[in-house]
């Protein structure tokens, strides 16, 4: 996880995170076809990973994790500005799922229902990762990384497989389509 923003102003903590403009601006949480434009610069070993935006919402089913896999961002040494759509077509996204323990509580739903109301938060991360325990792990799946693989210090994971360097935003804009306002 790279940066994020809470689109609930349930959510937002400002104390730790700082004021949020999206939710103090009571900004529209539909954001189908929007636009989400960075300005941004790095100096990183991707490992195989992309950076690319992730939707998070609470649905009727559960709470959906989408990455949008269609459309990463290319990563430069000079600044750029990059734009990517939040478009409702499937192909486009990667519905996280769940590991075992949380599939009470996230899992897949419509990318169209999710878009309609992103109403946990926006999330640029690194995806996917090759997440590769120190110590062999019966159940990597069933577990989170580096917090409960068993025998303490397996928790730790390679960091020779994981993303190393820098990334800089700058900005981030979000432009509504026109027939939403």
């Amino acid at each position: 996880m790279l940066m994020y923003l809470h689109t609930d102003p349930k959510r937002t903590n400002e104390k730790i995170g700082g004021p949020n403009r999206f939710t103090r601006g009571n900004y529209s949480r539909d954001l189908r076809n929007a636009r989400f434009t960075l300005r941004f610069r790095g100096d990183i070993d991707l490992q195989g990973s992309q950076m690319v935006l992730l939707a998070q919402s609470q649905t009727s089913r559960t709470t959906a994790n989408f990455v949008l896999t269609g459309q990463p961002f290319k990563i430069t040494p000079e600044w750029t500005e990059q734009t990517v759509v939040l478009t409702a077509d499937p192909a486009q996204w990667t519905c996280l799922g769940a590991r075992e323990s949380k599939k009470h509580q996230y899992g897949c739903d419509d990318i169209t229902t999710v878009l309609k109301d992103v109403n946990v938060d926006l999330i640029l991360v690194l995806f996917p990762l090759n997440v590769v325990p120190v110590k062999p792990v019966a159940e990597p799946h069933r577990l989170r990384a580096g917090q409960d693989y068993p025998d303490e210090p397996s928790y730790e994971v390679w960091q020779k497989y994981l993303p190393k360097g820098l990334i800089q935003v700058d900005t981030v804009k979000i432009e509504y389509p026109q027939s939403q306002g």
